[in-house]
Order: structure tokens, then sequence, then C-alpha cells
């Protein structure tokens, strides 16, 4: 956790700057290790590796379109389902594509606070928990909230997705 009088680091600033924004009385948290991978993160926060929320952006085949799918860190998203619900085909982004979506690079992705507005789509999964940590912009910082609260702030559609 950031030692209080401590400054952020850049990309967790602008997450943090992006929950304020919002109205939520969230707080960034950068740790001394990894949060990179849901174990990783799990692990640094002492929670179930299911209470991570990992940010993951797909490119839609025919429009080229971001897409953000908030996915719980025990699953695994099922593109074709995605699909389905985004009306054609999807795949996975590449760091590039995800940097020039998000502004953020792979490891660090938040789920707010991007640089242009993504289409969100929410694993349901997520909701059987009171609270979940995603990532704040870098690979060592995260941030808890409310499944209510994910949902909001990010616009996202509650789908099964897993």
């Amino acid at each position: 956790m950031s030692k209080p009088g401590t400054e952020l680091s850049r990309g967790a600033r602008r997450v943090q700057e992006a929950l304020d924004a919002q109205g939520v009385q969230l707080q960034v948290r950068e740790l001394p290790q990894s949060t990179r991978t849901a174990l990783d993160a799990a692990q640094a926060v002492g929670c179930s590796v299911g209470q991570i929320a990992k940010s993951l952006v797909l490119i839609a085949r025919n429009s080229q379109q971001p897409i953000l799918a908030v996915v719980s860190g025990s699953n695994r998203l099922d593109e074709r389902k995605l699909a389905e619900r985004v009306g054609e085909p999807v795949r996975m982004a590449s760091a590039d594509e995800v940097r020039q979506a998000t502004g953020f690079a792979i490891g660090g992705v938040p789920p707010v606070g991007h640089a242009a507005v993504l289409r969100t789509f929410i694993d349901a999964e997520l909701l059987q928990y009171d609270t979940v940590w995603a990532a704040a912009g870098t690979p060592r910082a995260v941030f808890q909230l409310s499944p209510a609260e994910l949902t909001r702030i990010t616009g996202g559609e509650v789908v099964t997705i897993a």
C-alpha cells in the first residue's frame, strides 16, 4: 500500500483521478509485490482468485471496436459467448491495441480511466462476492470495490461470459 504522504505513480494516479471523477470513495493502493496476474493479485491482497476482476481488452472483428470484458480471476473468458453479446466475432487485442484503447499496458489495465469509452461486459460470477479487486494502472496497483460499484462506474452489462 502507498504510504501516507507518498505520491502514486503516474498510471495509478490516473486511475485514482478517474475514480474521484466518478464520485466514489475508492482508494488506489500501490503494493510492493506484483499484481500482474490474478493469482499474484489475490496473493498480494489476501483474497480468493475469484475476487480479482481482471480487465481484458478484445477487438470486434468486423467493426474493429475495442471491447472490455471484466472477468473473475478464476474464470476463463468464453470468446464465443462474448461474441454473441457483441453481435460479431471478437479476438483478444494485441499489447499495442490494449495500450491504444485504454492508455494502459497489459498487467495493469483498470476497468476505468481509459483513453476512450469502451463497451464493457462484466462477468456475472463477480456478483457473488461482497468485494472484488481490480487493477489500477500498473502491475503493482489495485483498488477494492463492490461488484455493484464496478458495474456502475464502468457502465458495464452483467453477462455470463465464462
